[in-house]
């Protein structure tokens, strides 16, 4: 007792440490993590949840990822672009609900008509959704993967201001082992680098169970966040995709699963302190209350999907992807129930900016002062 008590209050975190905490299962154990990720939460950002209403706006990508469903070797997948209108109506239709914040998804594409459709679209939902309430316009997070440094100024340059570019995994054999061997490690770590660098709030995350990984794997991925002084943390738990590579090789047992992907969520709470944190739509797949668990675990952010039905069903980066038939409106209201059935309530009408990030940047203009 006293010494997980003396772990969940420890100021420095080893890779042994954060192995112990993601391991455990004893309820009563797991009550006091959960507990202490909560305390954490509240004393850092409090307990609002923000909401970020998600647009997944093509699903045409160029990388082949073994375990995802929509690269671009997977034959079976109806492609899809929304045009510009309806990405934009859909942010207004954001902007009018109080959400505060969009995320553009996409897969992920580097050329050129890309890059330039993406700089249009951040510019004009800025322009449309200005109002008294958000007088800057909606907040924007891109998740288009892999760019440039110029690419990434143009971005936020053009109003885009977060960005989440998950790495899957820090460990350099587990990654390759999930991509193909034309996809490096470093090139993404590099891009990280270069979000910051551009001015963006950097988001990044893993998978949490994937064929291979261990705890020591997901404690060094922790570690790696802290290091890399990320501002937002987007991870979800593994789950096959049959018409993948990776489909043959099964998934881990949903109740591990989902308790393994809570203590990630807890633990980076814990040792990360003021980041933002998803709770993932993937929670909801492995449970129907998944994503208010991962809410009750640390998390602050959540992303209903405004994503328009017709084409939902074709951006389905896993099997059993929840919400393919809600509308947006149903969405909405379900998602808000569930939220205040835990005892937490939405911030509407804000960004919800990391407050990680705030303290970051105001230590960059310190030490240039």
């Amino acid at each position: 007792m006293s010494d997980l008590n003396d772990l969940l209050y420890k100021k420095n975190y080893t890779v042994q440490d954060i192995e112990k905490l993601l391991s455990l299962r004893n309820t009563e154990d797991v009550e006091r993590l959960k507990n202490r990720a909560n305390e954490i939460l509240n004393s850092h950002i409090g307990d609002s949840v923000y909401y970020r209403g998600i647009v997944e706006f093509s699903n045409i990508c160029a990388l082949d990822c073994h375990y995802c469903g929509i690269r671009k070797s997977n034959k079976q997948v109806d492609r899809y672009s929304l045009d510009r209108e309806t990405v934009v109506s859909s942010a207004k239709w954001c902007a009018d609900q109080g959400y505060g914040s969009v995320v553009l998804q996409s897969g992920e594409r580097r050329d050129p008509a890309f890059v330039d459709y993406v700089e249009d679209l951040i510019r004009e939902i800025k322009k449309e959704t200005r109002s008294e309430k958000l007088p800057e316009g909606v907040g924007i997070t891109l998740s288009v993967g892999e760019q440039s440094l110029e690419t990434y100024r143009r971005f936020f340059a053009a109003g885009a201001h977060r960005y989440l570019l998950r790495i899957e995994t820090t460990n350099e054999e587990l990654y390759q082992s999930l991509h193909p061997a034309s996809q490096k490690l470093e090139e993404r770590i590099l891009c990280l680098d270069y979000l910051k660098e551009a001015g963006f709030q950097v988001g990044t995350g893993v998978m949490i169970g994937s064929p291979g990984q261990t705890t020591a794997m997901l404690a060094r991925d922790i570690l790696f966040f802290k290091e890399k002084d990320i501002d937002m943390i987007g991870m979800g738990p593994y789950l096959v995709h049959n018409q993948t590579p990776m489909a043959s090789e099964g998934q881990m047992e949903k109740d591990e699963l989902l308790q393994l992907s809570l203590n990630m969520i807890a633990v980076c709470r814990i040792v990360l302190k003021d980041v933002n944190i998803a709770a993932t739509t993937a929670l909801q797949a492995v449970v129907p209350d998944g994503r208010e668990r991962g809410l009750s675990y640390g998390a602050n952010v959540t992303m209903p999907n405004i994503t328009p039905t017709e084409v939902r069903s074709s951006y389905k980066l896993y099997e059993g992807k929840p919400c393919m038939d809600e509308g947006r409106q149903e969405c909405k209201s379900c998602l808000l129930g569930r939220v205040r059935s835990i005892g937490r309530d939405v911030a509407f009408d804000q960004w919800g900016d990391s407050k990680h990030y705030a303290a970051r940047k105001a230590q960059l203009e310190a030490n240039v002062c």
